[in-house]
């Protein structure tokens, strides 16, 4: 049985779902809060001590009033601690519903999904990730600092702490100056940086974005690009990114998830081994150009599953 899940402000989800993991034997078999199996004691999920995200198997199946749509397919995946892996696919391939299954927020039909060695759920209630959305998704009564501190508040976390927190939060994303400010006095590019800092305000372990820069213009997107790319050096933060955009999917990761239409199947995984402290002018560098191609040929024959 599925309960229904909402998505409060930072990125979280409420509410409690229930599920079934799909044994090798075919029956269900559940399982708990943790992952784990309350027959054995023991969890499928223990692979590489690095891993964070473990995926087997997994398929999602949407039931509508005209017949079932087919999401995801069969995917397999590994993401290690500290990976920035970014999504990229034609529009409905299911990137933001893979982005969204680990987060919790769309149960998978059928495979396994191990966040942080426990279930997707039990990783959500946790609070292991925060979420950045396509829309800032900033309350507009309430100053950027307000915005920031709001899932402080509901975690109850003190208010000298959290003063401290939306500080520092707010100086990683260079706001500093701004906490006084309302989202409507910024630009577009400052509202996605706030959102930014309050996803990362209670300090999660991963970090899931779902093109956080795609309504922006290429100058500010590639501002962001640096700043984002700043960030996780300095977080060695595990980051999930959705993306439409070639140049960025490359800039940004170490590793790319190339995934064909819908349903949803993962067609590549392209190691990106570009310097960590890379500018925006390694984009005309041979070995970019080099990935990048790849990348463009993945998504070409990734169509061949149509035919």
């Amino acid at each position: 049985m599925l309960q229904s899940t909402a998505i409060n402000t930072n990125g979280n989800a409420t509410g409690v779902a229930e599920g079934t993991k799909q044994g090798t034997t075919g029956q269900a078999e559940k399982m708990d809060t943790n992952g784990m199996s309350p027959e054995t004691g023991t969890s499928s999920q223990e692979q590489s001590a690095n891993s964070v995200i473990n995926i087997k198997g997994l398929s999602l199946t949407f039931e509508t009033n005209d017949g079932p749509v087919h999401a995801l397919s069969d995917i397999d995946l590994t993401i290690n601690q500290g990976d920035f892996v970014s999504f990229i696919g034609p529009s409905g391939c299911g990137k933001t519903t893979l982005l969204r299954a680990v987060a919790d927020l769309e149960q998978p039909t059928g495979g396994e999904l191990w966040v942080n060695g426990v279930s997707a759920q039990q990783a959500r209630l946790n609070r292991d990730y925060g979420y950045v959305f396509q829309a800032p998704a900033l309350y507009p009564w309430r100053t950027i600092a307000g915005n920031i501190s709001l899932p402080l508040e509901v975690m109850g976390i003190p208010k000298s702490e959290r003063q401290d927190r939306i500080a520092r939060n707010m100086e990683l994303v260079n706001l500093s100056g701004f906490d006084k400010k309302y989202p409507w006095q910024l630009s577009g590019g400052m509202q996605q940086r706030a959102s930014i800092a309050r996803a990362l305000s209670f300090d999660p372990e991963l970090l899931l974005m779902d093109e956080p820069f795609g309504a922006l213009d290429e100058i500010v997107r590639d501002h962001l690009n640096e700043q984002l790319l700043r960030l996780w050096d300095k977080t060695d933060k595990t980051v999930l990114f959705v993306t439409h955009s070639i140049p960025e999917a490359v800039f940004l990761s170490s590793k790319i998830v190339v995934m064909s239409p819908r349903p949803g199947r993962i067609y590549d995984v392209i190691d990106c081994n570009l310097p960590r402290d890379r500018g925006l002018d390694i984009r005309e560098a041979p070995e970019f150009l080099e990935i990048a191609h790849r990348v463009r040929e993945g998504l070409k024959e990734g169509h061949s599953y149509d035919d």
